[in-house]
């Protein structure tokens, strides 16, 4: 059902690509500047995604907010938020789904929700002391033996097929995903036990329930919650578009989420939520509680004049607070009103923007997503810091893998951009004219 949809949706984006490219190749779409080769290529339009985008309104997923995306995706009886199989259905097909096709989704993950031993025996032979992160890596890229792109390429498949095997290589992956973290968490802090998946349970619930919390239905919410803010970003994060990038090469779904996963685990990227945890339980260890908010007014101004930045606030393209976060806000308030940590969360977001507005005039003074997650998670007893970064990207390989299947499915070609030297760069800022990169 899911293959035939795509297949429809497949054909015509391929026919807008070949009359684009017929028609307008010539068609400037944007220009750089010098400033752009060392700041990171930030603002730069050089990616194409067609499943999310982030405006300076915040995360958009086939055009919709995602405050409405979580409002539309289809929710089980007595669940308070939806199904992340019908999350997954809408990122690969770009169409809302109906209960039936979340649960669809859901059902087709349990049926491949099934972990090679090997993999297991690689984690519990890893260093006590491994970092979640490079079990989780780990345990993706030892699966690539199990790829039927990679099979079915070397067997000669056509390219306009590739998509077809990478599709099955994405839904085995993304099912084992939950298998997979749990398995690392019980591994590294529950004395190595292991729990099966519940069958009666879905994608996200069973991730709470293998980690030990089956009993507690405000962390399945929450998981619900968490891995759908998480799942997409666009292409132009690191781990979206290492993955691209590898993926661009041919390598499979495994190769290029266990690189994607890599650029996750550095603290620029995949760590923000657990320090944002930590500045949140250093306020709280300094006034031994919650403080009054001209407390906090007075401790932020003293943290900025000592050239720190709040953590958790701003970001380089949302110019408001982030509806990942207001979202999440919302879950605390519900859920957890009267939590010390999250009482802090709340002063913090009532004092910041303004001191940081007197501060330094910065252009985004609002919370992003990682202002709150942490302190959610410590809610529901997942004190470990350095396993919230898996948390992330058990959520982002979702739109990662959805976002490998359309590129193999356009055909997107090999990224090879042109590096030049700075004795060249220094030559085209004096004679611009004389200077060609062709």
């Amino acid at each position: 059902m899911l293959a035939e949809i795509l297949k429809v949706k497949i054909t015509e984006k391929r026919a807008r690509i070949v009359q684009m490219l017929a028609e307008h190749s010539q068609i400037k779409i944007g220009e750089f500047y010098l400033s752009h080769l060392f700041n990171g290529e930030r603002q730069l339009e050089l990616l194409v995604s067609d499943l999310s985008f982030v405006d300076e309104d915040g995360l958009q997923i086939h055009a919709i907010p995602i405050r409405q995306v979580i409002r539309l995706l289809p929710k089980a009886e007595s669940q308070e938020y939806p199904l992340t199989g019908g999350l997954y259905y809408f990122l690969l097909s770009g169409e809302m789904p109906g209960l039936d096709e979340a649960q669809s989704m859901e059902e087709e993950w349990k049926k491949r929700m099934i972990l090679p031993d090997y993999v297991e025996n690689m984690l519990r032979s890893m260093p006590p002391d491994e970092h979640p992160m490079t079990m989780f890596s780990q345990s993706i890229l030892a699966m690539q033996s199990t790829s039927l792109f990679a099979r079915q390429y070397s067997d000669n498949l056509q390219k306009e097929d590739f998509w077809i095997p990478t599709l099955e290589d994405a839904l085995n992956l993304t099912a084992r995903l939950p298998l997979i973290a749990s398995m690392i968490y019980n591994i590294k802090y529950r004395k190595g036990d292991r729990i099966l998946p519940n069958p009666q349970l879905d994608w996200s619930a069973n991730f709470a329930h293998m980690v030990g919390k089956s009993w507690d239905r405000h962390y399945q919410e929450l998981c619900r919650l968490f891995f759908i803010l998480h799942s997409d970003q666009g292409i132009g994060n690191v781990s979206g578009h290492t993955a691209v990038l590898v993926n661009s090469a041919l390598s499979d779904i495994f190769y290029a989420c266990s690189a994607a996963m890599n650029g996750l685990a550095g603290p620029l990227h995949g760590r923000a939520n657990q320090d944002c945890l930590k500045w949140i339980l250093e306020i709280r260890d300094h006034f031994g509680g919650c403080p009054s908010a001209p407390e906090l007014e007075a401790y932020i101004w003293e943290y900025l004049q000592r050239g720190k930045r709040i953590p958790g606030y701003g970001h380089p393209v949302i110019r408001k607070t982030d509806p990942r976060f207001t979202l999440q806000l919302e879950f605390g308030r519900k859920y957890l009103p009267q939590d010390e940590l999250f009482r802090i969360v709340e002063l913090v977001y009532q004092v910041a923007p303004q001191v940081l507005m007197k501060h330094s005039k910065v252009k985004n003074p609002y919370p992003n997503i990682d202002a709150v997650s942490g302190s959610l998670q410590y809610h529901c007893g997942v004190h470990e810091f350095d396993f919230y970064p898996v948390l992330f990207g058990v959520g982002r390989v979702l739109g990662i893998t959805a976002n490998l299947v359309w590129a193999r499915a356009l055909q997107m070609p090999l990224e090879r951009p042109q590096s030049i030297t700075l004795d060249m760069l220094e030559n085209k800022i004096r004679e611009p004219r004389r200077f060609s990169l062709n």
